[in-house]
C-alpha cells in the first residue's frame, strides 16, 4: 500500500465521518433503511446505498440518518428501501436500483410524493405466522 500524506489521511478522516455522521439518529427526523442481507446484496444493495448517499451530499440534506439492516422478507423485490418521512406514510420500496434511490430522494424526501410504481408492502399481519 502506498504511503499517505497528512493531508490525504485528513481528507480520508472528513470523508469517513461525513458518511458516519449521516448513520446518526440525533436531529433527524427522515430515516431510510436498506434491506443489506445477502439477498439485497445480491442484488444491488449496495450501489443503491451508495446512490442514497451521493444523492443526499449533491442534495445537502442534513435530517436524513441512512441505517442498514437485514432482510425485510420481500426477497422477490430485492433491494428493498423503507422511507419514515414526517407526515407521511412509512413506505417500503422494491427493486431499488441507484436512479430508483436518487429518484426517492428528490421525489419522496424533497417533494414528498410517493414513488408509485416502486412501493411494495410487508405482508398482512393475518397470513405471517409469528
Amino acid at each position: 500500500m502506498a504511503k499517505m500524506t497528512l493531508e490525504e489521511l485528513r481528507k480520508l478522516r472528513n470523508q469517513k465521518k461525513d458518511e458516519l455522521d449521516k448513520r446518526d439518529t440525533e436531529g433527524k427526523d427522515v430515516h431510510i433503511i436498506i434491506g443489506m442481507g445477502t439477498c439485497g446484496i445480491a442484488a444491488g444493495a449496495k450501489d443503491s446505498l451508495d446512490a442514497f448517499l451521493d444523492e443526499i451530499e449533491k442534495n445537502k440534506i442534513d435530517n436524513v440518518t441512512v441505517k442498514q439492516t437485514g432482510c425485510m422478507g420481500l426477497c422477490y423485490v430485492e433491494p428493498t428501501v423503507e422511507v419514515k418521512v414526517p407526515e407521511m406514510p412509512d413506505t417500503i420500496y422494491g427493486n431499488v436500483d441507484a436512479e430508483t434511490a436518487r429518484n426517492i430522494v428528490r421525489e419522496h424526501v424533497l417533494g414528498k410524493k410517493l414513488v408509485s410504481e416502486h412501493v411494495f408492502d410487508r405482508p398482512s399481519k393475518d397470513i405471517v405466522k409469528e
